[in-house]
């Protein structure tokens, strides 16, 4: 069973099209949803978790259609984490205690420990990295099997994006677990995801395991008239310069005796998005 599906995904607005999304988290990975802000990122997590009705295609979540899944597996954290202002962190756990069946108080105050959260300050008073701390400790205590985050580390200094990370990588460990985390920081998904999906304009450019991106691209430093003899099928992305051509292609398509460079998962995605925009 795998932990999403997505077939076909359509949603129309007025200026914005999401169009035909298709893709799949396996069980027990980690999916990084890569796009620019508006590229549609915040609308496919919208969609899967039925706060907008689509228009096409098909959802399921751990292997039940999205709007039947179970909420107790799912643990939510979006940009904006929706605590009442008034609430301190014990008046957090009252209320959520009632509407979680399998939440667990153990669980909850060992990660408020961790994050250093104070007990009694009111939530207006929170830094935004104590918030999505104490977002992340919401989701983390009612035995999820599936973390969903938008834009979870946006706005956040490195220590306390560096911590989250270590949270996520601790969460699948246990191949049960699965996470998709959507953000434009780049740099982080790179670091503790399986699989990479690209979202520009609406649409889905690339969708792949990360590992295989390494294996499969390269990036290239060349005359322009050499550049003429690669397949354009095989350039992901290119940047002409008064110097030359530099861009990533695959790697069974560079000459024999050219030089390539490893990629990042970062300059990927920069290149792509600048080749859509041509």
């Amino acid at each position: 069973m795998n932990a999403i599906e997505i077939k076909g995904l359509t949603k129309h607005y007025k200026d914005f099209s999401l169009d035909k999304l298709t893709l799949t988290l396996p069980t027990g990975c980690i999916m990084g949803l890569v796009g620019e802000n508006g590229a549609g990122k915040s609308t496919t997590i919208k969609l899967i978790l039925g706060m907008i009705k689509k228009n096409e295609g098909t959802i399921t979540v751990l292997g039940k259609d999205h709007t039947i899944m179970d909420k107790e597996d799912i643990g939510i954290v979006l940009d904006e984490v929706g605590i009442p202002d008034c609430l301190n962190v014990v008046q957090v756990e009252r209320i959520m205690k009632n509407i979680y069946k399998k939440w667990d108080s153990e669980v909850y105050n060992s990660y408020i420990k961790r994050f250093d959260l104070p007990l009694k300050k009111k939530f207006k008073e929170f830094s935004k990295g104590m918030k999505m701390k104490l977002g992340m400790a919401i989701a983390l205590s009612h035995d999820p099997k599936l973390l969903i985050l938008d834009e979870a580390t946006a706005g956040l200094d490195p220590v306390v994006r560096d911590d989250l990370l270590d949270i996520f990588t601790e969460f699948t460990r246990d191949e049960t677990h699965s996470i998709l985390i959507s953000s434009h920081i780049v740099s982080d998904l790179e670091k503790i995801c399986d699989y990479i999906a690209f979202i520009n304009k609406g649409k889905l450019m690339l969708c792949e395991d990360k590992d295989a991106l390494y294996e499969q691209y390269g990036v290239v430093h060349m005359s322009c008239a050499d550049f003429e003899a690669i397949s354009p099928d095989a350039i992901k992305g290119k940047k002409i310069t008064p110097y030359g051509v530099e861009a990533i292609v695959r790697r069974d398509s560079i000459p024999e005796g050219v030089k390539f460079s490893p990629i990042s998962i970062e300059e990927l995605f920069v290149f792509m998005v600048k080749e859509a925009r041509v």
